[in-house]
């Protein structure tokens, strides 16, 4: 089936810079919010298999069920509802529903030459949302982060235990999927592009790589934000890195903001979030899953649990982002606005002159 899109609209060079100069002046003078979980929200729906195929993919010849980014398509309305759920909640960032909207991760369901148009579309839904709540209050803006996920390949790490040398996927590969994604997200009007949940720091490279080539195309930059996923207690990422580490082989990118995402709950993340704060020269970003899954894979910490573990990284000076990931909902982030309101973010150090390289550990070598 022919994938239809609808013509561009993204924001022109001085509309871009605009809001990235809004962007930066809000963090400046107070902590930002950003949005929830997305999936969490999904599965109140609870939406069959002919939900997810709509009208358009009635006749698709594979199981579409579970293929959340889908659902931007066959139903925009509910995903419209969740972005404004999480603004109206007082999320001032709302992350788009394309966190595995590559050609690499569709390809799963046969659906990747849908890749562009789920960003493109995506983006829109979410700066609909956006834009409708601005205009409540035009003295707040609000702000969408075009969601790149980590694919479902890694290029550091072989699949296969007998063959260690082998690759599931190319850092061409990574390239030109997180390209085609970059490209849909900057036409559908994102502020932002999120770099998210990164196990792998050689996937993010990739997608670095990639979106300074959007840039280059669309004729200006976005803020950008990479956040990467602490996988277990042994505060490593999946590829090995600590996260000073893993700071310092991104550092070079220019972010916005460099910050840990998904995998832990707020308790089990605030150690990873102080060793970030103290090496980065940047702002710092934390969304924490809602505690760690029960014994059913569910997340069971409440709103007040969760803010009161988050406003302590606020008040400590430890971020200038927060908000939410796995488990977490509107009423999550509502907790979350009203606990770190009129908290002073977190000032960027003043860090002495080094050359600071990386492996999996970080090496410095005073100038």
């Amino acid at each position: 089936m022919a994938a239809t899109t609808s013509a561009p609209s993204r924001r022109t060079r001085d509309e871009a810079n605009a809001r990235s100069a809004a962007l930066a002046d809000l963090a400046r003078r107070r902590i930002l919010v950003i949005d929830g979980a997305m999936g969490t929200m999904i599965q109140r729906h609870r939406f069959d298999e002919a939900a997810f195929r709509g009208d358009r993919f009635g006749d698709w010849k594979r199981d579409l069920k579970g293929n959340n980014d889908l659902l931007i398509l066959t139903q925009p309305d509910t995903i419209r509802a969740i972005h404004r759920a999480y603004l109206d909640a007082g999320a001032d960032i709302v992350e788009t529903n394309t966190f595995s909207s590559t050609s690499i991760a569709q390809a799963d369901y046969g659906m990747e030459a849908l890749a562009y148009e789920l960003n493109l579309e995506g983006a829109r839904l979410a700066r609909e949302a956006a834009e409708a709540v601005t205009a409540l209050d035009p003295s707040r803006p609000r702000f969408v982060a075009g969601a790149i996920g980590p694919t479902n390949r890694t290029a550091s790490i072989s699949p296969d235990v007998n063959d260690p040398g082998y690759r599931a996927v190319s850092f061409d590969d990574l390239r030109i999927a997180y390209g085609e994604a970059a490209r849909g997200l900057i036409d559908g009007g994102a502020d932002i592009i999120l770099i998210e949940t990164v196990f792998d720091t050689l996937n993010a490279k990739a997608a670095l790589f990639a979106v300074e080539e959007a840039f280059d195309a669309a004729g200006f930059q976005l803020p950008v934000i990479v956040s990467g996923t602490i996988t277990d207690l042994s505060g490593r990422t999946l590829s090995g890195q600590t996260p000073t580490a893993f700071w310092y082989s991104v550092r070079h990118a220019d972010l916005f903001a460099i910050g840990l995402n998904c995998a832990l709950g707020a308790k089990e993340m605030r150690a990873h979030v102080d060793e970030l704060s103290r090496v980065a020269d940047t702002l710092v970003s934390a969304y924490p899953n809602a505690g760690l899954p029960n014994e059913f894979g569910e997340y069971d910490e409440s709103p007040a649990a969760m803010a009161a573990l988050v406003k302590e990284f606020a008040t400590a000076g430890l971020v200038n982002v927060l908000g939410g990931c796995c488990g977490t909902t509107p009423d999550h982030i509502r907790a979350i606005a009203e606990a770190v309101e009129g908290v002073t973010p977190r000032a960027l150090p003043k860090l002495p002159r080094k050359l600071r390289l990386a492996g999996l550990e970080p090496f410095e070598v005073a100038a």
